[in-house]
């Protein structure tokens, strides 16, 4: 049957769903029925942009739906039906099918998210558009909310009952004010307005967050719900009562999504007046995840940076202790708290490090460097078999790296680089050292970019077998180092003699860097940031085309397709009222790929001949230079 329903026809699909409309229910809550359920609304949402036929599968979506709702509860509480609905609503809203952020509350995407190590898709941004049935979603939503016909307090205890009906209405703050106080157990026809939340309510929601399934639902409450509401939610059930639901077993994670979703500065003080003097204590009840959302938080809002980064320390690091300490205690945090002598305690030969206190150290860095003086201290401090160690562990790579991406001095990090001195072949052809060598060389002097790569000569033939040597390959100019030592050196010289040039013309005009420091290592705001880097890709692009070195193909990335849009102007369908603000669409807009843009030969003469041009495009074209060629995908799961 799942064969059939994925390769027939709109038509034999849609007639056979509403065939079976009085009986989708009982289907979607089978063992087996629920299975068929979510192939047959899969292929039913791959013929969302067919416009002859938008008309039949909106009949069939609003038949689907008013079915569901006859009992919703039954359907939402069904650890089969539960699935199927999640796989209505998203069809409704258009989203992919299998978008886990919509599906589940996976740990490493919301870890990564509250420590901005991930944007969230959640932010309402795009909420309104590309949603093929807005009418039926809110009909749908609406009604297995209703009071008068669901009782609600089954849901919230309910472990299967669906947050991605939250999910889906991020950005809708009218339906989200209708909702969220009916989900906080305020009456249905509440006014909301400040403190609209009564006392025994709120000490009825902190007792309800201690219960596994009503806590990851106020995970969703948070992540979506509007400022005002998010900001009565924290001053009136909330406030004062931060630390005992921090140490609570299902409440910290609740902590962790309120903290994570602050919106002002303000929310960010009264939760660090709580929580900052507590760190010591929330990493030794094993809530490290509170003080990782809190730190994530502050430099997401700019406020208490140097507070939350001199908390954390002198919470792994007592006020007799040498500042070295930090950070082997971060990545070992379990080693050093079970350990029985933590006075004399050291760093751990083959222990597991720690995840979550890499993670910490990974955002720590991100900070500007003057707020991280303690932390960048106690890495130089580390021994350069440390170093190595860390390097080709995954968790340590990281770190490394958002080291080297820093803003700290090039003094320090050229430090760091000599420690890996003699072992770059061998991380290079290592899945995660391969990026760290990378950063190593952006961060590097001509000098120590001369040492890297000799390096990585020996490791030729081994490094363009891996997925990410051909790329380290191109960009080091590993062959042509190996051929002509002395032109590599002059390229590089070139390439950061035109580097400096433009951070003198488009770098921050506040500060100058010393000589010592290399252009790539430094970091400024985000949107300047990516203007230089795409201004350093296209002076690569032309210095590799001035002089042409190796044969060796580049790594491309590969990069998915943009999706259509397939926007329709949706007729009414049956029992749903309509929503004016919901009929205007957003428009396709295709954006194509800029074309070559004006060439800067470090001096050499524009050509405006016809030929000319072409025939710089076929040796572009020969060479291999491709944008895509100098990025690099690097998976963000959190293991």
């Amino acid at each position: 049957m799942q064969t059939l329903l994925e390769n027939c026809s709109v038509d034999h699909l849609c007639s056979f769903l509403q065939s079976c409309v009085y009986d989708f229910a009982h289907i979607s809550m089978d063992k087996s029925g629920s299975h068929v359920a979510e192939t047959a609304l899969k292929s039913l949402a791959r013929h969302l942009e067919d416009n002859e036929n938008h008309s039949l599968v909106e009949a069939t979506v609003s038949a689907l739906c008013e079915a569901i709702v006859v009992n919703p509860v039954d359907i939402m509480c069904n650890c089969y039906g539960s699935h199927v609905l999640r796989r209505l609503l998203c069809l409704c809203k258009g989203v992919p099918m299998d978008t886990l952020e919509f599906h589940t509350t996976n740990p490493s995407l919301v870890l990564a998210q509250r420590l901005n190590l991930r944007s969230s898709l959640l932010d309402g941004s795009k909420s309104q558009e590309n949603q093929p049935f807005p009418d039926q979603l809110k009909y749908l939503v609406t009604e297995i909310v209703n009071p008068s016909k669901t009782d609600v307090g089954i849901l919230l205890g309910d472990q299967y009952s669906s947050l991605a009906a939250l999910k889906l209405l991020a950005g809708q703050d009218e339906e989200l004010f209708r909702l969220i106080p009916i989900l906080l157990g305020c009456p249905a026809d509440i006014v909301v307005e400040p403190n609209f939340i009564e006392g025994k309510v709120g000490k009825k929601i902190l007792r309800l967050v201690e219960e596994n399934a009503y806590s990851h639902l106020m995970e969703v409450i948070l992540a979506v719900a509007p400022d005002s509401l998010y900001n009565e939610i924290i001053m009136t059930v909330f406030k004062g009562s931060l630390f005992r639901m921090s140490s609570h077993r299902s409440g910290n994670f609740v902590v962790q999504a309120l903290v994570a979703h602050a919106r002002t500065q303000d929310h960010i003080k009264l939760i660090f007046e709580e929580l900052g003097s507590k760190f010591r204590n929330l990493i030794e009840l094993g809530r490290t995840g509170v003080v990782a959302a809190l730190i994530g938080a502050s430099q997401r809002l700019k406020i208490y940076e140097h507070k939350c980064c001199q908390a954390l320390a002198d919470a792994v690091c007592l006020a007799n202790e040498s500042s070295a300490c930090i950070v082997p205690r971060l990545f070992f945090l379990d080693n050093y708290l079970y350990s029985n002598d933590k006075a004399n305690w050291y760093w751990p030969n083959g222990a597991k490090m720690h995840v979550l206190g890499s993670l910490i150290l990974e955002s720590v860095f991100k900070f500007p460097s003057e707020h991280i003086q303690a932390y960048i201290t106690s890495l130089m401090s580390l021994e350069a078999n440390h170093v190595l160690e860390l390097t080709k562990h995954p968790a340590g790579a990281r770190v490394i790296e958002a080291f080297l991406v820093s803003n700290a001095s090039a003094k320090h990090k050229h430090k760091l680089i000599i420690k890996l001195q003699g072992h770059f072949g061998e991380l290079s052809v290592l899945n995660s050292g391969s990026y760290t060598v990378d950063k190593c060389f952006n961060a590097s002097n001509i000098s120590l970019r001369e040492k890297i790569v000799s390096e990585l000569v020996s490791y030729e033939t081994e490094l363009s077998k891996t997925r990410q040597g051909p790329y380290l390959l191109k960009k080091l100019d590993v062959t042509g180092f190996a051929r002509e030592p002395d032109q590599w050196r002059s390229r590089q010289t070139s390439k950061q003699s035109i580097y400096n040039e433009f951070y003198e013309a488009f770098g921050p005009k506040d500060a100058k860097p010393s000589r010592s420091e290399n252009f790539l290592s430094n970091t400024r705001p985000k949107p300047q940031a990516e203007n230089l880097k795409g201004m350093r890709e296209e002076i690569n692009s032309r210095l590799n085309s001035a002089f042409p070195s190796s044969s060796v193909s580049p790594f491309l990335a590969h990069q998915g397709k943009p999706k259509k849009s397939g926007n329709k102007h949706v007729p009414e369908g049956r029992g749903f009222a309509k929503d004016d603000e919901n009929l205007s669409k957003s428009k396709r807009h295709k954006t194509g790929k800029t074309g070559n843009s004006t060439e800067n030969n470090n001096g050499g003469e524009i050509h405006d001949e016809k030929s000319s041009t072409v025939k710089e495009k076929k040796r572009r074209r020969k060479d291999g230079l491709s944008k895509s060629s100098d990025k690099k995908l690097k998976a963000g799961n959190i293991d």
